[in-house]
């Protein structure tokens, strides 16, 4: 599969702009599981192969367990994730699959018991992130592990 479009190339202060607003998403107080559990999620649900490759290497490096990215697509009934883990993927998915009526209030006090506002607004940047470079990534059609070397993920062993 050959790349079709470099965003990088060809809105240089654009894709600047949004990695410049992920890494400051990675400074925040999300927890750094939460956000690789919601990144391979949405990364899922979106069909994103490249970044779906990515996030999976970049958990493995960071000790997730193979098992719990294996059980994503069944988090719900799942006994590997916590309720707050389990709140956040809820919130991912809504977020993802936006429907013509949002998040109801029942998701967003659910969100409220595990979350402080600023945590809940982080987790929301990181989805709007996530949901944003899956986008990016689906119309260029990069090849999976085309930057593996580049980003030390080759370390994750996983070929």
């Amino acid at each position: 599969m050959t790349t079709r479009i470099n965003h990088f190339q060809a809105a240089p202060a654009l894709a600047k702009a949004l990695s410049e607003a992920s890494i400051a998403s990675h400074k925040s107080s999300l927890d750094p599981t939460i956000r690789n559990l919601i990144e391979i999620r949405v990364s899922q649900l979106n069909g994103c192969a490249f970044c779906l490759d990515m996030h999976v290497k970049q958990a493995k490096l960071k000790d997730e367990r193979e098992l719990r990215i294996h059980h994503l697509p069944i988090w719900r009934e799942s006994p590997l994730f916590s309720a707050k883990e389990k709140a956040a993927l809820a919130l991912a998915e809504a977020l993802t699959r936006i429907s013509e009526h949002g998040v109801g209030d029942e998701l967003y006090r659910a969100m409220q018991e595990h979350f402080s506002e600023t945590e809940l607004s982080e987790l929301t940047f990181a989805i709007a992130l996530i949901n944003t470079w899956n986008r990016l990534q689906i119309l260029s059609r990069m090849t999976p592990g085309a930057l593996d070397a580049a980003q030390g993920l080759d370390r994750a062993n996983l070929h």
